[in-house]
């Protein structure tokens, strides 16, 4: 690491020098505080009493212990110049104690033996691939089981699967369902599991709640080998305040800005400073940490808006430094792993999200469609004879679409906090959820854009999120909730295997609305093509059953029924067997010279393939 590029915020490796690093003999240290007076490593080969660290003139105070060894706790005895001393962990170490403990854990990186390179060498950044994204929470996808016959999950809140443990169940589980990722939400070490990780204390420790980093290594290993990519949330953009970690390092704002006017976040954590050269070296660097020592296929990054903008206001203005570290970050990132995913969550208009650096871009490769999300879900709310007032927030998403290169999310977000589950969120009664929510899926499915689905909602969960409690598996018992999932793996194995849906997804040419002007039938149609794969989709969104339905379309042509979410498999109502194929005829309807006709019962969708 050369430390001008560390102090310009040019380096992507400052992990490799800063941290405690074992080279067969001993322990290398080194960390930066250059507003402290004395910095002291203590840990467990000296009981924890002070070892004095040299200081460069830098700011750089290391220190070498022969008598140190892997897997020994430690800390930084910080000696500030307003007299106090205060004990951090090390903002590069590369392991921490399990909550509510703090220290650092003496970690060789190299211990672990990939063997992915196959994967590793075919990946890509899948524009023209299916990209079917689970997100899982770790700790509340499966738990063990309770420790005695009298302990609940509420007096065992730690029975939780380590990343190997969980790794073979989780793998088989997410390729019977059809899904291409697997997206775990932030695993950095933090304090509170109410956080769910969003406020971090270990930017490069992976959270000892569910093992040690080899184990952590194995879980990636296990997906590639079972061809399963696997993305990890990383949090870029804020730090928790808790006084062992980051915040006040070296008795200032070494990290944070100055002032709580811009240094304290929404959710009462420390903002990261971006103007700092520093500060940027470091965030960049754990970013490529994860990429290149734990071979995560991408990071997803957590709430963008609020480093574009000031405080996530953009009545506050853009923040250019924040800016400048995004596009600095994703340019060093794409050079460095050029087939890695780097994916915005950004709930604002900012221009040029997914554009390249090099045509003012920020460089990422994928952006969540919040819009999408809100309009879709805020639909599938509304009573039925109030939809058509609202007919067109169905199809406004195709009008800015090919803006940015999208992906569709049902996440964490969508499922906590009030806001009820998905399937909750549908209109109507306990049986009127269930098909409305088929036909949303087959929606999603059908719409340009990747797809992000968090767990349970394959499975149509009623019971709000909760990080303490696993997942209602015992749903599946009950036969709506048994049809529904494998409503949605059927759904998911058709949409990885039609290129219709996902080839050149990106490009205008290969979607054509067919009907998207019927407001107060509230059906749509709408057809994706990809070469010889051409799809046609038609919705009823309406509670009224349509009989002989007419819609348009471009050519004379045949076409097969191949999904019906109102099939009798899923526990709908029609007949799943003999389905004749549709001709259509030469009958002008709206704008075109030919048109067909078929039956949709209410809140229903169907899948055609044009088959001649």
């Amino acid at each position: 690491m050369v430390m001008n590029d560390f102090f310009t915020g040019r380096t992507f490796d400052a992990y490799t020098y800063f941290g405690a690093h074992p080279d067969g003999s001993g322990i290398s240290f080194r960390v930066y505080a250059p507003n402290a007076t004395c910095v002291e490593v203590i840990g467990e080969w000296n009981g924890w009493n002070g070892v004095k660290m040299s200081r460069d003139k830098c700011g750089v105070y290391s220190a070498y212990c022969g008598d140190a060894g892997i897997g020994q706790m430690y800390k930084y005895r910080i000696y500030r110049q307003d007299g106090k001393v205060v004990e951090h962990n090390d903002p590069y170490g590369f392991q921490t104690e399990l909550r509510p403990n703090c220290a650092s854990i003496i970690t060789d990186l190299g211990e672990y033996k990939f063997n992915d390179e196959k994967w590793m060498k075919s990946r890509d950044k899948g524009y023209d691939r299916p990209m079917n994204i689970y997100e899982v929470h770790l700790g509340s996808w499966r738990t063990k089981p309770a420790k005695t016959p009298n302990d609940t999950e509420e007096s065992c809140p730690e029975n939780w699967y380590t990343y190997k443990e969980i790794a073979e169940p989780l793998i088989e589980y997410v390729k019977e369902r059809g899904f291409t990722h697997i997206e775990i939400m932030p695993i950095c070490e933090y304090p509170a599991d109410c956080s769910w990780g969003y406020q971090v204390t270990g930017f490069f420790s992976p959270t000892s709640r569910y093992g040690s980093p080899n184990d952590l290594k194995y879980l990636v290993n296990a997906c590639h080998n079972a061809d399963i990519g696997i993305i990890c949330d990383f949090v870029p953009v804020h730090f928790a305040v808790d006084g062992y970690a980051l915040a006040e390092f070296d008795g200032t704002g070494l990290y944070e800005y100055p002032n709580d006017g811009a240094g304290r976040s929404e959710w009462g954590s420390y903002n990261f400073n971006f103007y700092r050269g520093e500060v940027c070296s470091f965030l960049q660097s754990a970013a490529n940490y994860w990429l290149s020592e734990y071979h995560f296929d991408g990071l997803r990054m957590d709430a963008i808006s609020n480093a574009l903008y000031w405080q996530g206001d953009a009545a506050r203005g853009v923040n250019s430094g924040a800016v400048t570290f995004i596009r600095n970050m994703n340019s060093g990132l794409h050079h460095i792993h050029p087939t890695a995913l780097l994916m915005a969550e950004d709930s604002t208009n900012y221009l040029k999200v997914t554009a390249p650096v090099e045509y003012e871009g920020l460089g990422f490769d994928y952006k969540w469609d919040m819009g999408w999300m809100n309009d879709t879900l805020d639909f599938f709310r509304i009573p039925p004879d109030e939809r058509s007032k609202h007919y067109h927030k169905i199809t406004f998403s195709m009008q800015y679409f090919y803006n940015e290169l999208f992906l569709l999310p049902f996440s964490h977000d969508e499922v906590v906090h009030g806001k009820a589950t998905i399937i909750q969120k549908m209109w109507g009664d306990y049986e009127v959820k269930f098909p409305q929510c088929k036909a949303l899926y087959l929606y999603m499915f059908t719409h340009p854009g990747k797809k992000l689905n968090f767990m349970g909602n394959e499975f149509a969960q009623f019971r709000e999120w909760d990080e303490k409690r696993e997942q209602d598996w015992d749903l599946l018992k009950y036969p709506n909730h048994d049809s529904f999932r494998r409503f949605f793996t059927e759904l998911a194995e058709l949409y990885g295997k039609n290129p219709a849906l996902y080839d050149g997804e990106y490009n205008m040419n290969t979607f054509q609305w067919l009907e998207a002007d019927a407001v107060e039938d509230c059906v749509y149609c709408y057809r994706r093509t990809s070469g010889k794969n051409s799809l046609v989709v038609a919705l009823n969104l309406s509670d009224k059953s349509k009989k002989n339905y007419r819609f348009g379309i471009d050519k004379s042509c045949t076409l097969q029924e191949i999904l019906n979410s109102d099939s009798d498999i899923y526990g709908g109502c029609t007949p799943s067997e003999n389905i004749p194929p549709i001709t259509s005829e030469p009958v002008p309807h709206g704008k075109f010279e030919n048109s067909f006709t078929v039956d949709l019962a209410p809140f229903s969708g169907k899948i055609f393939e044009i088959v001649q």
